[in-house]
């Protein structure tokens, strides 16, 4: 199946399953769109049950898109350019420290907890995975992903501080995480060296220099978009902005999602007060909250037809159902002590730790990047458990994370 076929059916799905979600299920976006297109692939997998037929045609379309590449080399950098616009650097750093810690230490904490968890549990179902790749599982689970919970933050009410943690640290985590397990994949399949001064200077390479990349091309940008006021001109800059130096951030071993979100922050807080116009101004960011509802309808449609291609045993379903609470716990603990360590300098909202570990989502990056391991005796294992707990972060903590913060609100009165 070509590429314009593939995109045809998938744009084609997901305005309908967005119709469907906003005139009858009223879900939230991300959380209804994943959740009609889990039904309605279950309802071939069924079908294809019934009507063997029919099962190589869904098959062909599955296998006709590379999840990885369309993410990680596509979506990716247009998702987080467009969210790092929205948010307000002055109220980043008055959450600098709190963010950076989670994003970074916490990100390392939780992948080897995770791992630990998964590597000593699961050969309670008999099932048995090397530590190193049980570190990939926790690497690749452990970036949150609350683009869902966002929107109930706005909804409810909650307050600004809460809201830029959850916005920070899932923009930040999001590149140390593809960081982090880009180095532990590489030594578990034997390409890298696992001293901790190669892996170190690995990380401030990929990470610190991807965040000097990203300031400098935006900045040219903004430079760029300060002595123009035309804003098809500059909404075409800022595309050339995230499609070229999202590029070259590759070329160049360099994180292009820490890139991306450096130079998003910096147009849309630099940029839009200082470049431009006010018609410009509506015009860009409306253009780009556009093409972030699209790429997120796409990537959480994508997400629900995955279930076609994955090998459910019932040991590789168990194993999904026993890393959920090992991913909370680990999530818990590496948001608490942060938190607790800082109750002395910092004010926090009521019940911010439980907010923070229920409502940290697990999304597309980490399926997109377990699709990425090399066919290994665990990547079946690890792919399918990554699915399940995906699914029930988006659907589960996605759908009750709103009363918990409501909850929370009200101690605050």
């Amino acid at each position: 199946m070509d590429i314009l076929n593939t995109a045809a059916i998938l744009v084609t799905l997901s305005a309908i399953f967005m119709y469907i979600n906003v005139k009858y299920v009223k879900l939230p976006n991300a959380i209804g769109l994943m959740l009609i297109a889990l039904i309605m692939s279950l309802g071939l997998l069924v079908s294809g049950l019934l009507f063997p037929s029919l099962v190589p045609h869904y098959e062909l379309l599955i296998h006709s898109i590379d999840f990885n590449k369309a993410l990680m080399s596509g979506m990716l950098s247009f998702l987080l350019f467009a969210g790092a616009l929205h948010v307000n650097i002055d109220d980043l750093l008055e959450q600098k420290w709190i963010i950076t810690i989670m994003a970074t230490l916490g990100v390392v904490g939780s992948t080897f907890l995770i791992g630990g968890g998964v590597y000593n549990l699961l050969p309670m179902l008999g099932l048995e995975i090397p530590f190193i790749f049980a570190l990939v599982f926790g690497a690749l689970i452990s970036p949150t992903d609350p683009i869902a919970v966002i929107g109930i933050l706005k909804q409810v009410g909650a307050p600004k501080s809460l809201e830029t943690k959850m916005a920070g640290e899932s923009l930040f985590n999001d590149g140390v995480g593809v960081v982090v397990f880009s180095v532990i994949l590489g030594i578990a399949m034997g390409h890298g060296d696992a001293s901790f001064s190669h892996i170190s200077l690995l990380f401030l390479e990929e990470a610190v220099g991807g965040a000097f990349f990203g300031g400098t091309i935006g900045w040219i940008v903004y430079r760029l978009l300060k002595s123009i006021d035309h804003y098809e001109v500059e909404i075409l800059l800022t595309l050339a902005l995230v499609l070229g130096g999202y590029s070259l951030a590759s070329y160049f071993h360099l994180s292009g999602p820490i890139a991306m979100v450096v130079a998003g922050l910096l147009i849309g807080n630099q940029g839009k007060a200082f470049a431009m116009s006010e018609n410009t101004h509506t015009q860009l960011f409306s253009f780009w909250d556009l093409i972030d509802e699209f790429l997120n309808s796409v990537l959480f449609v994508l997400i629900g037809l995955e279930v076609l291609i994955l090998t459910l045993t019932s040991q590789y379903i168990f194993a999904g159902l026993l890393a959920i609470p090992i991913v909370l716990f680990s999530r818990g603990v590496c948001v608490g002590i942060p938190v607790n360590l800082m109750k002395s300098v910092h004010t926090f909202t009521p019940h911010v730790v439980k907010i923070l570990t229920w409502g940290g989502l697990r999304g597309g990056i980490s399926v997109a990047l377990a699709l990425s391991i090399p066919e290994t005796e665990s990547r079946d294992l690890i792919i399918v458990m990554t699915y399940i707990v995906v699914v029930f972060s988006i659907v589960v903590q996605g759908l009750t994370v709103k009363p918990l913060i409501q909850y929370a609100l009200k101690e605050n009165v």
